[in-house]
């Protein structure tokens, strides 16, 4: 890493205790004059590399098996990078650009962007599989900025060879925790649109990569997140540094190093008391209790600081299993602190850790994209009061979501009040909201009853089934989200409540606003954010969904495992009732097992099996109607699960020739299509009715001589 993370913004100002911009610290770039110096210098690097500009461009790629191992080597980069590549493309749709990851050598890894524009790229070789170090292509805003470690933006003629000139590229380098580069996130679109704002935008994702990789990293040390101005404590321009359980200095995303004014290396040398001034156990008795209030620090340079501390108990199945918040969203000391010190007592074996990780996202994060996409973007609006809708079929996990929010969130210590608006009689659904007052009906207990608003206050309220509440009360519930006020029935008075609210539905609620069942404002009130959870059929990570479940199922330590027949059954099957439908079963077969220790057919219900039959019957055997069905994450994705989880065994063999059948139609036409569309996934995706994931998900099963 280079010598000053901001060179041009100053570390001066960190050490002078003067007050530091937020925008600054995060989004800071090269000045014009030095921006136009880095470019010369790329250009007497390209001369000597013996390009000449108006070289062809350079379509060679990695020899076969090459690029797998490349992408199997930035597998932690990709993980992280996929969710904010999809965000920031959704904020430069249709503006003629792209998106693109690098590996720290300027391979391309990944790519999205506008389909018109992809195929100019392709042209000139702007797509995964190709090499755009300064070696190769010369100076470039990938290449360039790989080298100088430093973001920055080459504008048209500032490309050094000539095919490259209609293009404006924006790119910055990402660092992994250890401060060494990792990767580059790049914005490359038609010179003739540029805006000046893009290269900040980028600066901006790939700093909120960084941040992302920190829980992955260190889920048992202690992070410190720090602002001067306690207001931006939980954005992307808070400092994030990371100790050990000693105080040992671990690591500093870059608005931590701008603020301690040193250098990654430099602060290696230091620990959590000479940078702060206090030892590490006063660290965790200030923030010991649960209030989620910053404190203020005196860092080493004299600037006073607002702080939040997360600090996880040292205990291995806490680390393993439900890792760390993410650092956008930090909250005040959990409770583990607590039990940290207080080791000697020890929970029941099995049971009693399990509770605490499903109120995790990072518990729920198991390598599908898109659920890891849905746990990025709750991860980024956590704390902000930003109200979560959460849509999804029935039985796809919407409540375990709904806690892992507030498990993750700086509520994490006040009330989770649950409510499911299908379940409750409409008679009753009004007092079991609002409460009453005594004698405000008939049968009303005396003294009255505190609604679930009132119990939920402090802590976050979730509504389920918030599509069946009855039309009347979707007003009051509306003026209590405006107005913070909770009316009991009977009151002649009006409560402060504060809730964050979360709310889900499997219903479509536009289609009910305009049958007139669902108020709009309402609807609008709800949805600061929505986020979908895919069925069980659609995700990738389905093997290893089945053995997180068998781990909570099976008692005293006993592991569980599940016949190859029986896995290769389960992923056929379309579950209707998704993760609901899968525990049923599952408990029922860990019951029937008993000692035996595999799950095999005999275990499985009746009714279940018959169903399968049914379906297997009535599904063509490799015919031109399967392309669609084995297109979708419904077909076998075992060897998309983390690499933790070893791929499924094969198949019993009258079952095999089936599955495979259905795989191989689907990987030759997405062969296909990506040769016909120049590996412009986009427009394939869009040819064979299914969405970008999908393919994603698919692409590394593609042998390489198909895409020929």
């Amino acid at each position: 890493m280079s010598a000053a993370i901001y060179p041009h913004s100053g570390n001066r100002a960190a050490g002078s205790g003067e007050a530091i911009s937020p925008v600054r610290a995060s989004v800071g770039a090269a000045a014009p004059q030095e921006a136009a110096e880095l470019i010369h210098q790329s250009h007497r690097r390209s001369q000597a590399f013996g390009i000449a500009a108006n070289d062809e461009p350079d379509f060679s790629s990695p020899r076969k098996g090459e690029f797998s191992d490349v992408l199997a080597e930035n597998r932690f980069l990709f993980q992280h990078a996929a969710p904010v590549m999809e965000t920031l493309y959704d904020q430069i749709v249709n503006t003629h650009s792209m998106v693109l990851l690098t590996s720290a050598k300027g391979l391309v890894l990944h790519s999205l962007g506008d389909t018109d524009f992809l195929e100019k790229a392709s042209r000139v070789a702007l797509m995964p599989g190709m090499d755009w170090s300064e070696r190769t292509k010369g100076t470039n805003a990938i290449g360039t900025a790989l080298t100088e470690e430093e973001a920055l933006t080459v504008h048209g003629n500032q490309h050094y060879l000539d095919a490259n000139k209609f293009l404006t590229c924006s790119a910055s380098p990402i660092f992994d925790p250890y401060g060494q580069v990792i990767g580059a996130l790049d914005v490359t679109g038609d010179q003739r649109s540029y805006h000046q704002h893009t290269l900040a935008l980028v600066r901006m994702s790939a700093q909120m990569i960084e941040n992302h990789m920190f829980a992955d990293i260190f889920p048992q040390a202690i992070r410190i997140h720090f602002h001067t101005r306690s207001e931006f404590l939980g954005t992307l321009v808070e400092g994030i540094a990371v100790f050990s359980q000693e105080g040992r200095f671990l690591s500093a995303n870059r608005s931590a190093q701008f603020q301690f004014g040193l250098p990654f290396s430099a602060l290696k040398a230091h620990t959590f008391s000479s940078l702060f001034g206090i030892p590490v156990s006063s660290l965790i008795d200030l923030f010991s209790g649960a209030m989620t209030n910053p404190k203020q620090l005196v860092m080493h340079n004299g600037v006073s600081v607002w702080c939040r501390a997360r600090i996880k108990a040292a205990h291995p199945w806490s680390a393993s299993a439900t890792g760390a918040p993410a650092q956008d969203a930090p909250v005040s000391a959990q409770p583990e602190a607590a039990s940290a010190t207080a080791a000697p007592v020890q929970p029941a074996p099995a049971a009693a850790p399990r509770k605490p990780n499903f109120s995790s996202l990072q518990y729920l994060n198991t390598g599908d994209p898109q659920v890891a996409s849905v746990i990025h973007k709750l991860r980024m609006v956590s704390g902000r009061d930003i109200p979560v809708m959460i849509l999804g079929e029935t039985g796809t996990g919407k409540d375990l979501l709904a806690q892992a929010i507030h498990g993750d969130s700086p509520r994490h210590a006040q009330p989770f009040v649950s409510v499911n608006c299908a379940s409750i009689p409409e008679t009753l659904i009004e007092s079991e909201l609002f409460g009453y007052e005594e004698g405000a009906f008939t049968g009303a207990r005396k003294k009255g009853a505190i609604g679930k608003i009132q119990q939920a206050h402090g802590g976050t309220l979730f509504l389920d089934e918030i599509g069946d509440m009855p039309k009347h009360l979707q007003a009051r519930l509306l003026r209590v989200l405006q107005e913070r006020k909770v009316s009991p029935l009977g009151a002649g008075k009006e409560v402060d409540v504060d809730v964050a609210v979360v709310c889900a539905t499997h219903k479509n609620l536009k289609d009910m606003i305009a049958r007139g069942d669902f108020r709009e404002d309402l609807y609008y009130r709800l949805n600061g954010l929505v986020v979908r959870l895919p069925a069980l059929r659609e995700r990738t990570d389905f093997e290893l969904v089945v053995r997180k479940i068998l781990g909570t199922l099976c008692e005293n330590g006993r592991e569980i495992g599940i016949a190859p027949d029986v896995m290769a059954l389960f992923q056929r099957y379309p579950w209707p009732g998704n993760f609901r439908q899968l525990h049923n079963l599952l408990r029922t077969a860990v019951v029937m097992v008993g000692c035996d220790g595999v799950i095999t057919r005999d275990h499985l219900p009746d009714d279940f099996v018959e169903e399968l039959a049914q379906i297997d019957a009535a599904t063509p055997a490799g015919g031109p109607t399967t392309v669609t069905a084995a297109a979708t994450p419904a077909t076998p994705a075992s060897s998309q699960a983390a690499p933790d989880v070893p791929p499924a065994a094969v198949a019993e063999p009258a079952a095999a020739p089936e599955v495979h059948s259905l795989q191989d139609v689907a990987l030759q036409a997405m062969a296909q299509m990506l040769r016909l569309h120049k590996g412009n996934v986009s427009a394939a995706a869009k040819a064979l009715g299914v969405s970008r994931n999908t393919i994603y998900r698919k692409k590394d099963l593609l042998p390489p001589d198909l895409l020929q």
